[in-house]
Parts: C-alpha cells; structure tokens; sequence
C-alpha cells in the first residue's frame, strides 16, 4: 500500500508537476517525476499506477506524459478518468503507443492493448477526426486535442522514405484517415501520439 502523505511531500518539492508515467529507467526529463512498478534510476513514486494516480490531489498536475505505457495496462478508461481529476484545467496528457501496423509490436508479449488513429476516440471527446466512433457510455472528461503519426524505423535504410511518409500523412486530418483506412496494412506506421486535455 503506497504512503500518500509520502508522496504529497514528493510532490511538494516539485515547482511544476508533470509526471512521466511508466518511465523504467528512461525518465524523459530529470524534473518530471517518474512513477512506475519496478525501482530504477530516475523512477521518483515505485507503485501501481492506479494507486499512485489517486494519491495525488485534484487538479495538481500541470502534465502527465506516458510513452509506451498504455499498451501495457488493463484498464485504460479507469487510468483517464484518474488522469483528468489530478490534471490542472490549463493542462494535458500525451500518450505515445505503438501503432498496430508496427510489427515490433507483436514482439513484446506484455502488451495488451492494439493502437490506431481512433482508439482514444472511443474513451475521448473527439471535435477532430471525422469518421465517429461509439464511446459505449465511457465518459472521461477529457478531448482529443491532436493527433500525430510517425513512421519510424530502427534501420538506416528505412528512414527516409519514412520521414516522407510521415510528411505526407501528417499533412492533414483527411490525409491522416486515409492513411489509416487505405494503407496502413502496406505501409506500416512506428508510434501514434495522443495530446488529450479536459473539458
């Protein structure tokens, strides 16, 4: 069971605070506060998530940034919702997930979630993307306010017609739909992001 009064002092010596959820030993920036499961270098609150999550005050969260997390965690509505109470009104949450046309994606026998252009949509307000989706009576509180694919790859070979192809697919929403519907099972997407803010 995680210390709360612990962590309200941890967060009292944090000026601005934005979390780097699921960090491991790769915190993104050495004055956000890592939070994750397994104790490693720059992981600032060891715990679950959830619990972790909900030992923070409303509204005391000026950024929440999670990089390949949420494909690893059972229940994401649950997490968003936690998210969007602790989130400041001025603040918002990246996600960046594997897109499901990445075949590294099948590798990792941990991930339990398939990512594409509208996931997020279906737990989300969503004013940008046309194609609309059920939201099967989720509410979260919280809109979609971008969304960016990239195409990367490990291989030198590969990374310039990528980099095309995240010029041309990013061009707009239409383009970024047409991409998702009519290519992505020739042309394989690395990583979507997802900037979500609240209502």
């Amino acid at each position: 069971m995680l210390d709360k009064k612990n962590i309200l002092q941890r967060i009292e010596t944090f000026k601005t605070i934005i979390l780097d959820i699921g960090c491991g030993s790769l915190k993104k920036h050495p004055d956000w506060i890592g939070i994750d499961m397994l104790d490693a270098e720059g992981v600032d609150i060891v715990g679950d998530v959830y619990e972790v999550i909900k030992a923070f005050p409303d509204s005391s969260v000026d950024e929440a940034h999670a990089y390949h997390f949420f494909e690893h965690i059972p229940e994401i509505p649950a997490l968003l919702i936690e998210l969007r109470r602790v989130l400041k009104q001025t603040g918002f949450i990246e996600i960046v997930v594997p897109h499901f046309s990445n075949a590294y994606f099948y590798s990792d026998y941990t991930h339990k979630s398939f990512f594409g252009l509208y996931s997020f949509s279906y737990m989300v307000k969503d004013t940008l993307l046309q194609r609309k989706v059920p939201n099967y009576n989720v509410d979260t509180g919280l809109q979609l306010k971008l969304v960016f694919l990239f195409f990367k790859s490990p291989l030198l070979i590969n990374r310039p017609i990528r980099r095309l192809w995240q010029l041309l697919f990013n061009a707009s929403t239409f383009m970024k739909e047409w991409y998702e519907d009519s290519w992505s099972s020739s042309i394989p997407c690395y990583e979507v992001q997802f900037i979500l803010i609240k209502l």
